[in-house]
């Protein structure tokens, strides 16, 4: 049972795959993509890497041209990679976190706070990048926390969303 890294935690914690019969009132899901974070944390270094290695070197003139770089064009280009970075790890940004009595849905941008009352379903349909929620009046929520990409992790942190709504319907 502990394969799965989605974390459903009380006060200390746990790892597992979760069924509707473990779930009680006090467990929290918390789901955030897995591969994007990695891939953004390794781009978003790289990059930070590569415009602090063009600011140390550029230096002086630049094939005896008018141009010189001096001491501010250095720190520009390193400010400049700190923000693009930024930019890069913004894209970690999305997260849902649910419990018994609703879910917070958090994407790139914008968020969502809303009582299981008002979710008809926890989707996830063959060929979509990431999982939704279907509500009552037909409007559909991305969770792009919950993307295809993680496989594995994906699937069980669907299958515990269902489970608490599943749970929250008979209370």
């Amino acid at each position: 049972m502990t394969g799965s890294p989605l974390a459903v935690s009380r006060q200390a914690g746990r790892l597992g795959q979760v069924n509707d019969a473990e779930l009680t009132a006090g467990d929290q899901v918390r789901l955030r993509p897995l591969r994007a974070r990695i891939v953004c944390a390794v781009a978003a270094g790289a990059l930070f890497l590569v415009f602090v290695f063009v600011a140390t070197a550029l230096r002086g003139q630049v094939n005896e041209g008018p141009a010189t770089f001096g001491r501010g064009d250095q720190i520009a280009m390193v400010v400049l990679g700190a923000l693009g970075a930024a930019g890069i790890l913004a894209l970690t940004r999305p997260r849902v976190v649910a419990d018994a009595t609703g879910i917070t849905v958090r994407n790139l941008v914008g968020g969502y706070q809303l009582p299981w009352s008002v979710v008809r379903s926890v989707r996830f349909p063959h060929g979509a990048p990431w999982a939704s929620l279907e509500l009552n009046d037909d409007d559909i929520v991305p969770m792009m926390a919950v993307q295809a990409t993680d496989k594995d992790y994906a699937v069980a942190g669907v299958r515990a969303l269902r489970a608490l709504h599943a749970t929250a319907g008979r209370s």
